[in-house]
């Protein structure tokens, strides 16, 4: 005789386990700790199997019976439900694992290794706000050129045009790895060429002026706020090495014997191993600091805690305080202004952006030629600090060029 929703209700357990039958082999097996469980018993190619059901009360008897009639649909149809439910778990299970998200995931762990800190962040961090909340859940291999752009859309509605491209940048990355690994079979972000607008990138502003690069630094050497910070950017009108590459500076990175910055190749944005030979000046300002931070791990530690560098606003927040807006100069426009007047006054451009430590085409070259014009560049850094004296003595500087 069929159960009747009062009868499931009210079913208490007892010292062991027991079963109520409905029909159709569906029963409410009831457990001594009080659970209601749905089962339904029948027999495949001559076995005994279990199939469950759900547990009640988030599974009614309707629902219960509903999904009794379709197991037996397919067992109708000789198919195993049992056997075709662990192939929809499997299944999800794939998808899961070949999700956007997953696949993103890894692959970032694989590269980033290969990557500077604050780059793999910044990646990682725009996939997590502009394109997993979309695109993450969904299986890799079924996601089109449509539904990518629909993201980078949302993206580029904002007026963030650039964050857009490299969006777009980083999922035909991820889509190439997934076609290397056989989770999809092409990359859709190549059909996409085009349908963005153009972004031209714009350089950081900076002061390339002579009379107003030594306003700059005479303001620099007048900063009133944190030592620390002063000499941070008095370092990064010497130095021009980039603002995170400032930052993380580490004492036992500094070789005063040989008057050399060696920064690890893990903390380049190109991961590969930079020299910056310092000038007199550098080394002046680096032997006055000493005796504060000397003993800690960083060069500029941050403000709330030694052991951590300085914030990434710190430098920037220092140049809006001395007057200068940030479409007027900011800490990355140090590299600009030395880049241009250093070109201006005749030094060889490869020694110029090998200082800048630019992009190398050859990655292995890169990583063994480090120092690379090393002789050149030192004479370099020296005559661009003595250059900025002169500009803050406010004398009349000529060109310099190299020997």
């Amino acid at each position: 005789m069929p159960l009747s929703a009062t009868q499931v209700s009210k079913a208490k357990p007892g010292d062991k386990p027991y079963k109520l039958a409905d029909g159709g082999w569906l029963y409410l097996l009831v457990h001594p700790k009080g659970g209601r469980y749905w089962r339904m018993d029948y027999r495949y190619m001559g076995k005994r199997k279990t199939l469950a059901l759900g547990i009640y009360p988030d599974v009614s008897l309707k629902d219960a019976r509903e999904r009794r009639d379709a197991a037996r649909k397919l067992l109708a149809d000789g198919i195993d439900p049992g056997a075709q439910r662990q192939a929809m778990k499997a299944a999800r299970a794939a998808r899961t694992a070949n999700s956007f998200e997953a696949v993103a995931r890894e692959w970032h762990t694989k590269h980033s290794p290969n990557w500077s800190a604050d780059h793999g962040t910044r990646v990682l961090r725009r996939l997590e706000r502009d394109i997993f909340p979309w695109l993450g859940g969904r299986p890799i291999a079924e996601i089109t050129a449509p539904d990518l752009l629909v993201a980078l859309r949302r993206i580029e509605s904002r007026g963030a045009l650039e964050t857009a491209h490299r969006a777009l940048q980083n999922c035909g990355q991820i889509f190439r790895y997934a076609v290397a690994t056989g989770r999809t079979e092409r990359d859709p972000s190549g059909d996409l060429r085009g349908a963005l607008p153009p972004f031209r990138s714009r350089n950081h502003a900076s002061i390339t002026d002579p009379k107003r690069i030594g306003d700059l630094i005479r303001a620099i050497r007048g900063y009133e706020g944190s030592f620390v910070t002063r000499c941070a950017l008095q370092l990064a009108a010497l130095t021009f090495v980039r603002p995170g590459e400032l930052r993380h500076a580490e004492w036992e990175e500094i070789d005063f014997d040989r008057a050399e910055w060696r920064i690890p190749a893990e903390k380049m944005k190109m991961n590969a191993p930079h020299v910056v030979p310092l000038s007199r000046q550098a080394v002046a300002i680096l032997t006055e600091i000493h005796p504060l931070t000397g003993h800690k791990e960083y060069v500029f530690p941050g403000a709330r805690g030694n052991a951590r560098p300085m914030s990434e606003n710190t430098v920037n927040a220092a140049l809006r305080y001395l007057g200068y807006a940030k479409n007027e100069m900011t800490g990355h426009g140090f590299r600009s202004m030395a880049s241009t007047l250093l070109n201006e006054q005749g030094w060889p451009r490869d020694a110029i952006e090998r200082q800048l430590a630019h992009a190398e085409r050859d990655e292995v070259r890169a990583a063994y030629n480090y120092a690379e014009h090393l002789p050149v560049r030192r004479q370099m850094m020296q005559s661009w600090a003595d250059y900025l004296d002169g500009l803050v003595a406010g004398a009349r500087v000529l060109a310099i060029r190299a020997g």
